[in-house]
């Protein structure tokens, strides 16, 4: 492998952090997430948006009373992805999602769902934070169900 590589330059960051499936918790999410977002130098926006929508559905929709959502922000390769995980993995997203996953998928470049041990879901999104060349807008290639991730 070559030592020159970009990928190899390029830091890798993340943050993660479990809070409580409330209104307060997915404000707090909002608000940490921004102000993590701004110490690295990534751009806010559109990547709080995504953070606000995913994490009111983990409260909204995922919530099992006594049971954290988690949010995991990390940054590796040029890309930015953001996980909301919750415990009600049997609530999935239909296959005509609700207004505020048509927002993250108008928003990010890639976002879906993936199976985490039971009784866990996660609700990711991606952005790439150097534009490829032939992406001449963002867009989501949404997917409702991945495989577990490796």
């Amino acid at each position: 492998m070559k030592q020159n590589s970009p990928e190899l330059r390029l830091p890798v960051r993340n943050f993660s952090l479990q809070l409580s499936p409330t209104p307060r918790g997915a404000r707090l999410a909002r608000l940490l997430a921004t102000e993590q977002l701004r110490s690295w130098g990534v751009p806010l926006d559109p990547a709080r948006q995504v953070v606000a929508e995913l994490s009111n559905n983990a409260t909204t929709h995922g919530r099992t009373p006594g049971r954290d959502f988690r949010l995991l922000l990390y940054v590796a390769a040029g890309t930015l992805r953001i996980e909301v995980t919750d415990t009600r993995a049997d609530r999935l997203p239909t296959a005509r999602p609700g207004l505020g996953l048509l927002l993250v998928d108008a928003l990010a470049d890639r976002w879906g769902v993936t199976l985490g041990l039971p009784p866990r879901k996660t609700v990711w999104a991606e952005f790439d934070l150097v534009p490829k060349p032939e992406s001449a807008c963002s867009g989501g290639t949404g997917a409702l169900l991945q495989g577990p991730q490796g």
